[in-house]
């Protein structure tokens, strides 16, 4: 039976994509939900996965033919029926041989065994080799899998279609040998006690739980804790809330905190690197791009913003305010989620005294954000003076950072918060 294949709704108001690359062949035989082209529009790059399995009859398009919603790109024939001839031609073959076998009074000699056993590897061989064509993952991801000595069939795909992505070959060589099999909990049945019900995790819920799984199972985590008093830096933010909203932008803590933390990961560079463990090297990054935690009602989101020590406060508020909207609206692109150096995630408007937040690999450090109080605080012995103290925690990988380095670092960006001039020490 013969189907066809068309370009489903990509995203929200895009009608339209390129074909940026197919991924198979003409008489291919495909897996469902293996993929067939990557598709590119403005905002990202997407792969479109079979419904179904079967055989490719037809490919209609070509790299580089721009394609429109609904139109056909393949035709592809389902391969049910081919399964159950290919089924029973192989058991009717089967029953020939063992008759054969059975009436035949010759045994086998030890050159014989060996010589059936080599053919049987050679068979076994030959289907390993066409399972690995029939997982969806890019030629340089099956060599990135090759190079790490990594079986492609034992690896979970995150990508579209669960298209098997470099993330997820190098996600499995650092865990691999550590958890051989996730861990669970057995669950006892809750509805012994009371009425229950059940909701699916979203995709970016499975995505944030592995993760963090990954990161706190292979991180070495070390939370520094701080305190700032931001009297001085919250009367700044208010007295110049009127001028950003004139320009149509959002004076905000959270914008303050990413323009000092440019100047930090500049003076601290440890803060600003990732580890390669394979070459036992330390990658240090000479641009500074750090992203920002965001809760939405799909769960949390982490645009980010690029080069932030070239921008001006007033930039970076709108940034964060026009990226902060896309995440709520579901229209942030996989690229604006990318080449994050450092991660700033302020949970303040909420409320909260203090939290751990976990770093987000490749990145080695995290800045966490609470909710500011008023709190006395003594510049004598007699004087007490009300003061807005804002609570600052501060995540990091000890493989890379020292816990005096640590300390330092938070205690400089509380310094600034307290006075901006010493910015310029």
């Amino acid at each position: 039976m013969k189907k066809e294949i068309k370009i489903p709704e990509i995203a929200e108001n895009i009608e339209t994509a390129v074909v940026a690359g197919i991924l198979v062949s003409e008489g291919d035989e495909v897996n469902e939900d293996q993929s067939l082209v990557e598709l590119e529009t403005d905002k990202a790059t997407t792969d479109l996965p079979a419904p179904v399995a079967g055989i490719i009859d037809e490919i209609k398009v070509k790299e580089g033919d721009e394609v429109k919603v609904d139109q056909v790109i393949m035709i592809i024939e389902t391969k049910s029926d081919k399964k159950e001839k290919d089924k029973e031609e192989e058991e009717e073959t089967k029953d020939k041989k063992e008759t054969k076998e059975t009436e035949s009074d010759t045994s086998e000699t030890n050159e014989d065994v060996d010589e059936e056993q080599e053919s049987e590897s050679e068979e076994e061989s030959d289907d390993n080799k066409k399972d690995l064509s029939d997982i969806p993952a890019s030629p340089s991801v099956r060599r990135l899998a090759r190079e790490l000595d990594l079986d492609l069939t034992k690896i979970t795909g995150t990508g579209p279609g669960k298209r098997i992505t470099a993330e997820d070959v190098k996600s499995a060589n650092e865990t691999e040998g550590k958890t051989e099999k996730k861990q669970t909990v057995e669950l006892p049945d809750f509805s012994k006690w009371g009425n229950t019900s059940n909701e699916d995790m979203t995709t970016i819920r499975k995505i944030t739980a592995k993760n963090v799984s990954q990161s706190w199972s292979t991180v070495p985590h070390v939370t520094q804790f701080d305190e700032a008093d931001i009297t001085d830096i919250e009367m700044f933010r208010k007295e110049n809330s009127s001028k950003f909203e004139k320009q149509g932008k959002k004076l905000t803590l959270t914008a303050i905190l990413l323009k000092i933390a440019g100047f930090a990961l500049q003076k601290f560079p440890r803060f600003n690197a990732s580890l390669d463990t394979e070459n036992d090297k330390i990658i240090y990054k000479h641009y500074f791009n750090i992203g920002i935690a965001a809760d939405t009602p799909q769960g949390l989101l982490v645009p980010v913003v690029q080069d932030v020590n070239q921008k001006s406060l007033l930039q970076l508020a709108g940034e964060i305010g026009e990226l902060a909207e896309k995440a709520r609206e579901k229209k942030l692109g996989p690229e604006e989620m990318q080449g994050g150096n450092f991660t700033i995630s302020n949970l303040g408007g909420i409320g909260g005294t203090n939290f751990t937040p976990i770093v987000l690999p490749p990145q080695v450090a995290i800045l966490g954000v609470s909710s500011a109080s008023f709190k006395p605080v003594y510049f004598d012995e007699h004087q007490p003076k009300k003061r807005l103290i804002l609570p600052l925690s501060l995540s990091y990988d000890h493989r890379v950072i020292d816990g005096a380095d640590g300390a330092r670092f938070l205690r400089w960006i509380c310094e600034v918060l307290e006075n901006p001039y010493n910015i310029l020490q």
